[in-house]
């Protein structure tokens, strides 16, 4: 049925979550998994009131820092799926979007579902912090598999 399953994450506990599960899901399907970190591009990080000026950062210094953190959280994709004995794939993009990175990875690169976490949240919550679920359901068209992640307490 899936062959390619792509688990995006962004290093959170609750990412980590679904990254796990995403995993086992995989492992009980006979799918490799293809692990995936979406980083916003320097430009991203230049909101209306200079915050990227006012911490003194560099485009150089910002892409560092994003590389590393990319290295940091798909180690971690791969390292829990060679623990499963699940094949794995690394990929970290550069997008402005979140969700359209991951929709356009998933696309690009083959998979047949995307297995992405949810917080759950809802009415003003969701409209005030937004969703990155929500907007690779409304853009993808590969399939995806929400888990409800559970908020540690």
């Amino acid at each position: 049925m899936f062959k390619k399953i792509l688990i995006p994450t962004d290093g959170s506990p609750l990412s980590i979550q679904a990254v796990n599960a995403g995993i086992a899901f995989a492992r009980s399907v006979g799918a490799e998994v293809l692990g995936l970190y979406v980083t916003q591009p320097f430009a991203a990080t230049i909101g209306f009131d200079g915050m990227a000026a006012a911490y003194a950062l560099t485009d150089e210094n910002y892409e560092k820092a994003a590389a590393e953190q990319a290295d940091k959280y798909l180690k971690q994709i791969g390292e829990a799926a060679k623990a499963a004995g699940v094949a794995v794939q690394l990929k970290s993009v550069t997008h402005f979007n979140v969700a359209e990175g991951i929709a356009e990875a998933a696309k690009e690169q083959g998979a047949d579902l995307i297995f992405i976490g949810s917080h759950g949240r809802s009415g003003l919550s969701r409209l005030l912090l937004g969703s990155v679920t929500s907007k690779v359901l409304s853009l993808s068209s590969t399939a995806v598999l929400v888990y409800r992640v559970k908020d540690e307490d």
